[in-house]
């Protein structure tokens, strides 16, 4: 058996890594069911229908630039969904993490006189909650490089989503990001290819892709100019 601490949890919202400011994080699945009893049946019977998610997010509540509030109050009621991942085994390469996008459904304050302050929050999941291999931990570098490889033992055919936060960004100039595959771990292709990010630019991007997802994965960035970026990328084959 191989537990995990909770401890060790991350939540990464639209372009913020807000892991600091929260205690609790639970993720949601859910599919919904139509009933095919007929006549004659002695037990009822049912299909399965719609995938569903939720995310629950709660935690201290920090009002300073870029902390919780202004992030969670800034996204509840948007129209633009937020792209979150949730790494209930934290967010080293290979860990296995939940991503997705979503839209805040509320965002609770709570001010009792004995205690802290608190913030909660609720996303709803638009398209169902990936189940996704982190291709690389959320880490600041400074120069371009490949990520290391991580073996799914096979290639699969349906294609798959990929997931970018870049949290931390003092870089001067343009960088890029993309995920790649490869049939060997030898010869390499793009598989997905997110926004360039300009300077000092924090964001998060869900892309999809379709066909073949060969059997090795890797995170590539290229950073044009100098100065340090803090970036995580994940990838769900369908």
């Amino acid at each position: 058996m191989a537990f995990r601490h909770g401890r060790n949890t991350k939540v990464l919202v639209g372009g913020y890594d807000l892991s600091a400011y929260f205690n609790e994080a639970s993720t949601s699945n859910t599919v919904e069911t139509g009933e095919t009893t007929t006549f004659g049946s002695s037990a009822k019977t049912y299909i399965t229908g719609l995938a569903d998610g939720t995310v629950s997010l709660s935690g201290l509540f920090d009002g300073a630039a870029n902390a919780v509030d202004p992030v969670l109050a800034g996204v509840l009621g948007s129209d633009t969904a937020v792209v979150f991942t949730v790494g209930t085994e934290g967010l080293a390469i290979t860990r296995r993490v939940q991503s997705g996008e979503s839209r805040a459904t509320s965002y609770e304050i709570s001010s009792p006189v004995s205690d802290v302050v608190s913030a909660s929050a609720e996303l709803q999941v638009t398209g169902g909650i990936a189940e996704a291999v982190s291709l690389c931990d959320l880490a600041s570098v400074s120069a371009t490089g490949n990520g290391t490889a991580v073996d799914n033992s096979a290639s699969t055919t349906n294609g798959g989503v990929a997931i970018l936060h870049v949290t931390a960004n003092a870089h001067d100039n343009t960088s890029t990001y993309k995920v790649q595959h490869s049939a060997d771990n030898s010869t390499w292709a793009d598989l997905a290819t997110f926004t360039t990010v300009s300077a000092t630019t924090v964001t998060a991007e869900r892309v999809a892709v379709t066909g073949t997802v060969n059997r090795y994965l890797r995170a590539v960035r290229t950073l044009a100019g100098t100065g340090a970026v803090t970036f995580h990328i994940n990838f769900s084959r369908s």
